[in-house]
């Protein structure tokens, strides 16, 4: 058992940072100091890839295509396809919401041959991730909790993560989602002397399987496991303690 976040950073070739990680049922932050996660810098999203799917199936749906029946018959995958071809993160929602000159239109041909326009779509779909208010969600945008988690974390652990912010998981390879990221979080550290960057791997989707493999391969890891002689010693609390 590892942490996924901690996973990522591996992944990128490090033990300190901060893991954003957007991926299919849920997304989190996951601040890590030294190879250990720290739970004060630690939030969880319940907005993700999955959400983000039946999100898109309703805002076509509102649209008022002339075939409903399409879209109601979309798989889960083809759905899953149609977001990821046409889909990316607007740098300016509100711009892009009301200047219908900034839409570039896209079409998505479906399994059985039928057509799909997508207009705002393409940028509403993952707007939810910032603005989870637009699923009904009360919860603060995944930058705001990234912002959360590193203010929670102590002063020097910081600094070491301000200049380690990775980003992970299928639902962070939207076109624009790596610079709207950078863009919330420095906002959000306006006048704090910072200047925030992020660290975009092209093959991020996988970066927590990539990270399990490379600490997986390192000779440290059998004093990493947790034996069944332990959890028989100790109980299943043990594994907070162990991870």
């Amino acid at each position: 058992v590892a942490n996924t976040g901690f996973l990522s950073l591996c992944a990128h070739g490090r033990v300190s940072g901060l893991a954003v990680e957007a991926g299919a049922a849920m997304s989190h932050v996951t601040s890590v100091c030294a190879g250990r996660t720290l739970r004060k810098g630690s939030r969880c999203l319940g907005v993700a890839g999955e959400q983000l799917s039946r999100h898109l199936q309703r805002l076509l749906l509102l649209q008022g295509p002339r075939e409903p029946s399409v879209l109601q018959a979309l798989t889960k995958t083809a759905l899953s396809r149609l977001k990821e071809q046409c889909c990316y993160v607007s740098l300016d929602y509100e711009r892009d919401l009301w200047e219908s000159g900034s839409r570039a239109p896209a079409r998505f041909q479906t399994p059985d041959g039928h057509w799909i326009a997508l207009g705002k779509e393409r940028f509403c779909c993952p707007e939810p991730l910032f603005r989870p208010e637009l699923l009904q969600h009360s919860c603060p945008g995944l930058h705001q909790l990234a912002g959360q988690s590193l203010r929670a974390v102590p002063d020097h652990a910081r600094r070491l993560m301000l200049g380690n912010i990775v980003l992970s998981g299928g639902s962070s390879l939207f076109p624009g989602f790596p610079e709207r990221m950078c863009l919330e979080l420095n906002l959000l550290f306006q006048g704090a002397g910072v200047h925030v960057e992020v660290l975009a791997n092209p093959k991020r989707g996988t970066a927590a399987w990539a990270g399990g493999s490379m600490a997986a391969s390192l000779t440290s890891f059998q004093h990493t496991w947790m034996t069944k002689g332990d959890y028989q010693e100790h109980g299943a609390e043990y594994v907070h303690t162990k991870f």
